[in-house]
């Protein structure tokens, strides 16, 4: 790796372990008779609670634990051959330019980490490495998928982690890495072969939990509950990010494996780096897998939707079809009775200059014409199947 602008001197012999200048001394030449004393430097103000933590290690363990961002840098300087890492939680900004200024970190590098919401990428600046990852955590009560955003800087004696969400927990990583002080002493490659572990790792609990979902959905389509649609749907969005969190480390990776030689990586962490790429092509084809399983299943859905609509409006025809035959006889049979009661209904009205009154065979022919068109209708009815 080539060597940094002013905060490097020449490397030793050992690999990844450069030694900061120190700064020098203070004058102490006592002042002149008469002469003010000097003001003291004001003390610093306390740092927020961003720096989650930060330890300076050198042969793969732990040489210090410094509690602010500029006691690390002093102790660094001092550390011959130390390596620091430094574990941030949403920084300021006055942190990381700090950080910058230190470690001499491209300003577009700090812009990415400062605005977050970034693809997950790798990128070389110099000696310096700017990894984006997305880590994925399976929320077991809403049954999501919850997704977090992480931050590395990865230099020749320097890690810097920025998080802006509450996963991954880097505690543990950093735990196992102190449990083994020969990798750790492989410097801040290790370290980030260890994180990629840790947040590739992180994706079998997720693929499990949406292999969970994916086989309740699926009982939920042949049941017909009516809200499996949004479940489907939902999950489906989460696989995108899912996919959009694991497919870029693929190519990351295999990155990362094709500088082995350039950059003279140990071989313990060349089979280490194999290992992870694996598990991420594992998982991304799992992944892939699954927006197509939730494609075809919505599709399913869809069409098992579409036939219980079509076999309730098939039913509501069959309603009306019966209920258009039941008013058809009604409406037959009310024609058959009008014709007696109109007939009745005008010989009924007793008007004394009526011609049939007084005729002796006007109430036979009346019956008659009653039964004649009541027979007429009943036939004319019955040939149109009304009847």
């Amino acid at each position: 790796m080539p060597e940094s602008n002013g905060h490097r001197s020449t490397p030793p012999p050992r690999r990844h372990a450069w030694r900061r200048p120190t700064p020098p001394p203070a004058d102490r030449t006592p002042p002149a008779a008469g002469a003010p004393e000097p003001t003291p430097p004001a003390a610093p103000e306390s740092e927020p609670r961003s720096v989650v933590e930060a330890a300076v290690y050198r042969d793969g363990r732990r040489a210090a634990s410094p509690a602010t961002l500029a006691e690390t840098f002093r102790l660094l300087r001092e550390t011959p051959e130390g390596m620091a890492w430094i574990g941030l939680h949403r920084p300021t900004e006055s942190e990381l330019h700090s950080l910058a200024a230190e470690f001499n970190l491209h300003p577009l590098a700090v812009e990415d980490a400062l605005e977050a919401h970034q693809r997950p990428k790798l990128e070389r600046y110099g000696d310096t490495l700017f990894v984006v990852l997305r880590a994925a955590r399976y929320l077991d009560a809403p049954e999501e998928v919850d997704f977090g955003e992480l931050h590395l800087f990865v230099g020749p004696d320097f890690l810097i982690t920025v998080r802006h969400a509450a996963a991954p927990d880097l505690s543990a990583v950093r735990r196992r890495m102190e449990e083994a002080p020969e990798l750790l002493a492989l410097g801040p490659e290790a370290v980030l072969y260890a994180i990629l572990d840790a947040v590739v790792d992180g994706y079998a609990p997720v693929v499990e939990g949406v292999q969970n979902d994916i086989d309740e959905i699926e009982t939920e389509v042949f049941r017909g509950d009516p809200e499996v649609s949004r479940r489907i749907y939902e999950l489906s969005r989460e696989m995108v990010e899912f996919q959009r969190a694991t497919r870029p480390l693929v190519g990351m990776l295999h990155a990362l494996m094709a500088g082995f030689a350039k950059y003279g990586t140990d071989e313990e962490l060349q089979r280490y780096l194999r290992d992870v790429a694996d598990h991420v092509t594992h998982t991304s084809e799992r992944v892939d897998g699954f927006r197509q399983a939730l494609t075809e299943i919505l599709t399913v859905n869809a069409t098992l939707v579409t036939q219980q609509q079509n076999a309730e409006m098939r039913a509501l025809a069959e309603a009306g079809f019966e209920q258009n035959e039941e008013i058809k006889k009604i409406s037959a049979w009310a024609a058959i009775l009008f014709a007696p009661t109109l007939v009745g209904t005008i010989y009924g009205m007793n008007f004394e200059d009526m011609p049939e009154l007084k005729w002796a065979a006007g109430y036979p022919f009346a019956v008659g014409l009653m039964g004649m068109v009541c027979v007429s209708l009943y036939v004319i009815f019955k040939r149109r199947d009304w009847l």
